[in-house]
């Protein structure tokens, strides 16, 4: 039986879209499932440019037919290349597209064929899987990094996306924001999760302990090198390495760490035999290396060698609706370690602990929760039980509010209407006609004490 009378048939019954064009692009056929894939119905499509579906995956000259037209006719075939098209309705549409060029008996160009599979369902999918992680992450922490505020999502894209590459990372933030967090979190989504996390506190070592701690030692390099020391580098070898502080990194160090990033091999202290090492480097400072560079204390050079990709970790204050669930997490941490049956914080400690400024950030934030936990004996943590800077802060407000006549007569007068109210702040809140949140804040900006102005 001759079957390839039956081309049409079988064209018309495969479930991916298939088009032919000529050799300047028009199109010549299209099967059924292309209309189901573009909108349009053949008759549209048929004597139309190809450029009516603007697929993301072609390269047009548009300079003449054949291989003036397209890189397709330059290239011979395309293999499985998501793009994307956009069909009847302006609507954008995920594909797989496959083509292939057509030749006749002669080896000339006469067109091409292409076939188009939708995979817009499956993308759709994956980003709901993707919104789901993403949600689990709110709850339980990205990589031990907790936040739900705008700033640590874009964070979290950016540390996902980061770490699919090799690039150098720079993670800049204030002191106790979780810069080690960071670089860990990026090491954890990388294809290197595996593999060794090495890390070095830069600030924490003078330069000589510094180098034999990167590079190794061998035996006799020093007094005191009674034997052979793997450094750091090797250790973190198909790894990653995250050298904190790098902005403590001392001259004589810089030029031998720039020499390791860019040759990839190492040499211990005593010895000149290159070893080579496969680790991925990320660093982190609070220092502005911009500031360090011009006074000559960083290298220039390298400093765009480790700045490929910067990561800001954003301050504790910046992300002030991250503090409930944070705290609460250091809460459940603390009152597994210690046996006390602590649930919470009261109202009055949430506002505090949100209207403080948090020079310290996490670590800060940390500690405090510490400290609560050895003034409350069970229940929820009061304000009674923070620390006494976080409850008044650290500057003396009434001493402030007593140099302007304004904040006086504003002190004065929230002082009765407290005292009206018999200490009540919701009381006196309402009163006022305001929230209870704003009377403490006004008490907070007044420098007013419950027991010693209202009494």
């Amino acid at each position: 039986m001759d079957i390839a009378k039956y081309w049409k048939t079988i064209v018309d019954t495969l479930q991916d879209g298939l088009m032919v064009v000529d050799p300047k692009g028009r199109i010549i056929a299209a099967n059924p499932a292309a209309e189901r894939v573009t909108g349009y119905t053949a008759d549209e499509l048929i004597g139309k440019s190809c450029r009516i579906l603007n697929c993301t995956g072609c390269k047009i000259i548009g300079k003449g037919a054949g291989t003036q037209w397209c890189g397709l006719f330059n290239r011979g075939s395309i293999r499985e290349k998501k793009c994307l098209i956009t069909n009847k309705d302006r609507h954008s549409v995920h594909i797989v597209k496959s083509a292939s060029v057509l030749r006749n008996e002669k080896g000339d160009i006469i067109g091409a064929v292409e076939t188009l599979t939708d995979i817009t369902e499956k993308i759709r999918q994956q980003q709901e899987i993707s919104n789901l992680r993403k949600t689990f992450y709110l709850d339980e922490g990205y990589h031990g990094i907790l936040g739900k505020s705008p700033v640590m999502i874009d964070l979290f894209e950016m540390i996902d996306n980061v770490a699919q590459s090799e690039t150098p990372v720079m993670i800049q933030g204030e002191s106790g924001s979780g810069k080690e967090l960071v670089a860990r979190a990026i090491h954890r989504a990388s294809a290197r999760r595996d593999k060794p996390y090495v890390k070095v506190n830069c600030a924490a070592l003078n330069e000589n302990l510094l180098e034999s701690e990167l590079f190794g030692h061998v035996k006799g390099a020093y007094t005191g090198a009674d034997r052979t020391r793997v450094g750091r580098f090797e250790a973190a070898h198909e790894g990653t390495l995250f050298l904190d502080e790098i902005g403590d990194i001392p001259p004589a160090i810089q030029i031998k760490l720039l020499r390791v990033l860019e040759d990839r091999k190492i040499e211990r202290v005593g010895d000149n035999r290159p070893i080579p090492v496969d680790v991925r480097v990320i660093t982190a400072t609070h220092k502005r290396l911009e500031t360090l560079i011009q006074k000559g204390l960083f290298r220039e050079d390298l400093y765009f060698r480790i700045n490929v990709f910067p990561l800001n970790c954003p301050p504790l204050s910046g992300r002030r609706e991250d503090i409930p669930l944070i705290a609460q997490s250091f809460i459940r941490r603390n009152a597994v370690s210690s046996g006390k049956k602590i649930l919470g914080l009261t109202p009055d400690a949430l506002e505090a602990l949100t209207e403080y400024a948090w020079p310290g950030n996490v670590r800060e934030l940390r500690n405090a929760i510490e400290y609560a936990f050895v003034l409350c004996q069970s229940g929820g943590i009061g304000v009674q039980h923070l620390p006494h800077k976080i409850v008044n802060g650290s500057v003396d407000q009434q001493a402030v509010c007593e140099l302007d006549p304004a904040c006086v007569k504003g002190r004065q007068g929230l002082i009765d209407v407290l005292r009206q109210a018999g200490g009540n702040q919701s009381k006196a809140a309402k009163m006022l006609g305001v929230s209870r949140v704003t009377v403490w804040k006004r008490m907070k900006k007044f420098g007013i004490d419950i027991k010693q102005d209202v009494g």
